[in-house]
């Protein structure tokens, strides 16, 4: 009995997993974080296993506690589990091969992502998994959302009975996040297939007192070599018990597959082998070349390890003489790629005569289609074939790369094929995921989403690629010939390469701000010709304006799925209306019938609002507009940053890249970006102005900044660049200028929310981007130096300093970014950046999209990351190098002083000595003997000087700051960090706490407070916070400070400076609220609800600071407003109210307690 739902493949497979499992051991990372998070909500609403329990979830520290814990509970009897990807599975290799050795049934449930080389991606491929091959895991693999749900429970069932660990794996992001409808198997079903025997077997094996054993010894080479061989058995049994397996749930579930599944011409000659979901595409690859009479033919590999060679032979055609393999992975150095070499391995041993020949393919998510698979058997046929090529680049180094041509004569009738274009959080992936869904469950259609990102934290470019049919889809790549498009920003219109991929006769939809009559004015011409020559349906509708009307905000998702529904007519309009309020008042419960309401508004009034326009037909006879080309562009913007940014990154040739092979990149490239994506932006009343520049202080992207003007730059102004006379110094000559960078802004409102005047000085005005904003803007920076006017260690100084962050990737309002704003005005020309894996790399490391940037000679944060759990290792690696080094040129120094210099090098020398700890003297010091340095050209010391000269970046003094969030600093790093700060060494440590994992959805972490709802806490999290401040005080020689910007700037900043001068370890705890909190008012108000946070006694301020008589300094006062006020006001505290209300009872009571004792501890501390 079929059981068709649309899920993607980490529901599918955690949804089988679940009843098979009892202990599930995790830590989120991304693709695979779902599994878990569906496991959590799963066990938290009481689904019961195969054994009539709940699944025990537990979030641990890192992968490698997550699988330590599978670990223990596998020895004493329990079925463990856990769900991992990338560096995850890396971190729990060592404990896999134990798991292995011991002859354990565990599973893990991988969704394979590219492991971070020379850069990190978060997108699918097999070098995760590839690199556990050894470990005795037998590997199975799923290629499409159908296959992880029903080879999940082979890799359970085959676990138990052959006594091994399996890892069963499918493609990240293309399998892990790609929506389908699929036949979910009857899971009570599948259970009953357990080897009863064999289960009960394994339990009677686990360790328990009552009939004790000791697992695992110290074994020498006398004995340890024949134990290992001893175990051959169960890996040559293995092929069998998963055959037999992939038989019985067949049986089942309708469908069946083999360890290797061949589809073609049973008279092939020209065979592929791969596997994962390149597979549908090579199969479409296969249809195409056969109905052009050709033999070929597809194997797809399910099993890996043990690789079977019985079983491999017995489905490969006897006719085959030419074998293509593929491997998603990159193994640099050696002859082939795993699933490559194993295949020759097979046939070398064989008499066959083959000839066997390996390429790479779809690294990091690469799409791999239909006509690159056609350009392999096309190269395969060849007398002289390419050997170790590559499928879906342009190699133009190596010459690796094959070339293939679009496939224009392969058309499926069968399909409607859409794509939808948005802006990262309009909500267009999320009202896409809905589509499928609405389509896949109640209109009996197949539908597959997939969703496409660029590397940007937020407001980013989404593409969402959606198929519908009657029949299965096997398409695993991007949809590139579209039935309808939809543009849900007016901005990327002209920006992008949008119409050309629709199909002639299909529809576009525009999402704009302009009605009929202005169509054919701010249309670019290029894209009316390709319009009309296609015969393209076109439709506008402004979503903005009414998302804005109903109070929705930039979410324009509602609005533009009710549209696309109207014109498409893929089903009934009012019955799919119908199930897209369904879905509303599902989705939005928990944030209230307001809410509620105004989403299901937003829908009839995206039904009604569509125009279609009639295009008329002079526009076939428009012509291209020429792009602007500024020759003076740096190469990197010309050539990486604005392809990129264009979405041509693909179409780059590996030449491109000479000279970054090392993952290093330019900084500043985010200045070139100008994105214009803001719906309102700031605008600057200078009547009203204070000029105490808290507007520039709380700004999340840098994109409003004061300056100081001298007569002279203000009369040579732009028009509109007005000034007012300068506060704040006596007699001055100089003005004062509030500049905004529209282009910049994400129109968050936090600095009108945060602008102290009583009549605002800064409101929130409707987007008009021009050339002269760009001129103003330019003109600002362009001003010269004033230098620190004010004092640099205040709020209002600290502003007249550029930031050397900006434009960041972040979101709008974000809490984190204003702290490593204000860091790098502060110290960011001479900082060594240690930044952990996270947020904040997300928004501050995107390719090609770099926030860090420099100052006007030239110097900005060093900044750099390595992995998660080892940020303030690496970051004491830095600290330890550049002090050897600068210990090395201070030896110099003193050596040249012991040799016959002249009096003028004689006192730079010293005073270079003198200033040699003294951060803000040391530069000028520095200069200075520099400048003394190159003027020597004779005598015996010109060889020391010419030596100190070649390492004269390492002359001034540094700082270095560890930059990261609450999951890298309470979790999977702090032992790490703990230990680093126990060393002792002047290292500063700034932690942005969010209070959960940010980055990967908002789970849980050490940081995560009493009561809170995040990913695998669904019911309220029922312990306390970690007191990571109070942990760092018991050392008695760390500075620690808890700071949170909008309640109190001015202690931020003494806090800041008085951990820079402290001569010791450092931390400061600064509360960052964030989009996973579910603020109600808005993120627009960040700032004040940090002050609430303080105000209600959820967060406090105090600095601890060893040099004082009493260390502790309380800046917080007594709570003035209830806690449960606060609470009331995020969505992860209020929705527990609702969902489990007598947890939200007891566990806020906690609360209230705790916060009032912590209170009261601190201020006893205090005497």
């Amino acid at each position: 009995m079929s059981n068709f739902v649309t899920m993607d493949g980490n529901a599918a497979a955690a949804n089988v997993a679940y009843d098979f499992t009892e202990i599930a051991a995790i830590y989120p990372i991304t693709p695979s974080s779902p599994m878990a998070g569906l496991t959590d909500q799963w066990s938290a609403n009481g689904r019961l296993n195969m054994f009539d329990q709940p699944v025990k979830l537990i979030e641990m520290q890192s992968e490698a506690g997550a699988i330590g814990a599978v670990h223990g509970a596998l020895q004493t009897g329990s079925l463990g589990v856990s769900y991992t990807s990338s560096q995850g599975l890396m971190l729990m290799v060592p404990v896999l091969y134990r798991i292995a050795g011991e002859r354990l049934p565990a599973v893990l449930h991988v969704a394979a992502r590219t492991v971070g080389t020379h850069g990190m991606s978060i997108f699918g491929d097999h070098s995760d998994v590839m690199a556990c091959r050894a470990t005795g895991f037998a590997m199975l693999c799923s290629g499409s959302v159908q296959e992880a749900a029903d080879l999940a429970a082979v890799a359970h069932l085959a676990a138990v009975k052959g006594r091994t660990p399996f890892m069963h794996f499918f493609d990240g992001f293309r399998t892990s996040h790609e929506l389908s409808r699929i036949d979910m198997p009857d899971v009570k079903a599948l259970t009953k297939l357990m080897d009863k025997d064999a289960l009960q077997a394994f339990r009677d094996h686990a360790l328990n007192p009552e009939h004790p054993r000791l697992w695992n010894t110290v074994q020498n080479g006398d004995v340890y070599f024949q134990i290992r061989e001893a175990n051959n058995g169960f890996y040559d049994d293995l092929p069998e018990i998963v055959e037999y397996y992939l038989e019985e749930t067949g049986k089942v579930t309708g469908r069946t597959y083999h360890l290797f599944d061949y589809y073609g011409d049973p008279d092939a000659e020209d065979v592929v082998i791969a596997m994962g979901s390149v597979s549908g595409a090579a199969k479409e690859a296969v249809d195409y070349l056969s109905g052009k009479g050709k033999k070929v033919g597809y194997l797809e590999v399910h099993l890996y390890r043990p690789f079977s060679s019985k079983h491999f032979l017995n489905a490969l055609p006897k006719s085959v003489k030419r074998i293509a393999v593929l491997d998603r992975c990159k193994e640099m150095g050696s002859v082939g790629e795993p699933l490559y070499l194993d295949v020759v391995s097979v046939i070398k041993d064989t008499n066959m005569d083959v000839s066997v020949i390996g390429g790479r393919y779809g690294l990091s998510s690469k799409d791999t289609d239909m006509a690159q698979l056609v350009s392999v058997y096309k190269n395969l046929s060849l007398d002289n074939p390419k050997k170790n090529f590559t499928i879906g680049i342009v190699d133009d180094v190596t010459h690796l790369s094959l070339e293939y041509e679009k496939i224009t004569d392969y058309v499926d009738n069968d399909t409607y094929s859409c794509k939808f274009w948005g802006l990262g959080g309009d909500g267009t992936v999320g009202a896409n995921h809905n589509t499928a869904k609405i389509l896949g469950d109640c209109e009996d259609l197949y539908s597959q989403a997939y969703f496409e990102y660029d590397a940007k934290k937020s407001f980013g470019i989404t593409k969402s690629h959606l198929r519908f049919s009657k029949k299965p889809i096997r398409s695993t790549y991007y949809v590139k010939s579209a039935d309808f498009v939809a543009c849900h920003n007016e901005n990327f219109i002209g920006e992008y390469d949008i119409v050309n991929e629709i199909k002639k006769g299909g529809s576009l939809l525009l999402n704009c701000s302009f009605d009929e009559n202005e169509v054919d004015e701010k249309l670019p011409s290029h894209v009316k010709r390709l319009i009309a020559d296609n015969d393209i349906k076109l439709y506008i509708i402004n979503a903005t304006e009414i998302a804005h009307r109903l109070g929705l905000g930039s979410h324009t998702n509602t609005v533009l799925q009710a549209a696309f529904f109207k014109i498409s007519k893929l089903m009934d309009v009012d019955k799919a209306l119908e199930h897209m309020k369904e879905a509303a008042r599902k989705a939005y419960f928990a944030k209230g019938s307001k809410v509620v309401n105004m989403n299901v508004e937003a829908i009839d009034e995206g039904a009604k609002n569509v125009i279609e326009i009639k295009v008329p037909a002079s526009w076939k006879e428009c012509t291209d507009e020429r792009e602007p080309d500024d020759p003076n562009l740096p190469p990197v913007v010309r050539n990486i940053l604005f392809p990129i940014n264009r979405q041509k990154g693909d179409d780059l040739p590996v030449s491109t890249f000479k000279g970054y092979e090392d993952g290093t990149i330019d900084v500043g490239l985010t200045a070139y970006e100008k994105r214009a994506i803001a719906v309102n932006v700031p605008e600057w009343d200078s009547s009203k102005c204070l000029q105490c520049n808290q507007c520039s202080f709380v700004c999340p992207h840098a994109a409003i900044r004061p300056y100081i003007v001298t007569k002279e730059e203000a009369k040579n102004a732009p028009k509109g660049f007005d000034t007012v006379k300068l506060n704040g110094i006596k007699d001055t000559e100089y003005e004062y200028r509030l500049e905004v960078s529209k282009h910049d802004c994400t129109g968050c409102g936090s600095c009108v929310a945060s602008c102290p005047a009583k009549e605002k000085a800064i409101k929130m005005v409707p987007a008009k981007f021009s050339d002269e904003d760009l001129e103003r803007w330019n003109y600002a920076l362009s001003l010269s130096d004033k230098g620190d006017l004010f004092n640099p260690n205040t709020v209002k100084g600290s502003q007249f300093r550029t930031p050397l962050v900006e434009f960041s990737a972040a979101c709008a309002g974000c809490g984190e970014t204003p702290y490593a704003k204000l860091l790098t005005q502060l110290f960011g020309d001479r900082v060594y950046w240690a930044n952990a894996t996270g947020c904040s790399q997300a928004w501050g490391a995107p390719m090609p999209g770099i926030p860090y940037t420099t100052n006007k000679r030239g110097f900005g944060p060093a900044w750099t990351n390595s992995l998660f759990e080892n940020n303030a290792e690496l970051a004491l690696g830095m600290y330890l190098s550049s002090k050897q080094q600068r210990e090395g040129q201070k030896n110099n120094v003193i050596k040249l002083l012991e040799m016959n210099i002249n009096e003028e090098l004689k006192d730079k020398c010293n005073d270079w000595l003198d200033t040699f700890d003294d951060l803000n003297a040391s530069r000028a010091a520095t200069d200075n003997l520099i400048e003394e340095l190159e003027k020597v050209t004779e005598g015996k010391h010109k060889e020391l000087c010419d030596k100190i000269l070649r390492a004269k970046d390492q002359l001034s003094k540094k700082t270095l700051w560890m930059y990261g969030g609450d999951g890298w600093a309470y979790d999977i790093g702090f032992g790490g960090l703990n230990h680093v700060i126990a060393q002792g060494e002047n290292v500063n440590i700034l932690i942005v706490d969010t209070e959960v994992y940010s980055n990967t959805g908002g789970q849980s972490s050490k940081a995560t407070p009493i009561g809170a709802v995040a990913q695998f806490q669904a019911s309220g999290k029922k312990s306390r916070k970690m007191d990571l401040g109070a942990i760092m005080m018991s050392y008695g020689n760390v500075y620690v400070a808890q700071v949170a910007m909008g309640a109190n700037q001015t202690q931020l900043v003494k806090a800041i400076t008085e951990a820079e001068s402290y001569d010791g370890p450092s931390v400061i705890i600064a509360y960052a609220p964030c989009t996973t909190h579910g603020i109600r008012s808005g993120m627009g108000s960040v700032q004040a609800e940090m002050k609430k946070a303080v105000e209600s006694g959820y967060w406090y301020l105090y600095r601890y600071d060893p040099r004082k008589e009493v260390p502790m300094q309380l800046d917080s006062k007594e709570p003035n407003i209830e806690l449960e006020e606060f609470l009331d006001g995020e969505n992860r505290y209020s929705v527990l109210k609702k969902t489990f209300p007598e947890n939200a009872k007891e566990l806020f009571a906690i609360a209230k307690t705790d916060s009032r004792n912590k209170y009261e501890k601190y201020k006893k501390m205090t005497e």
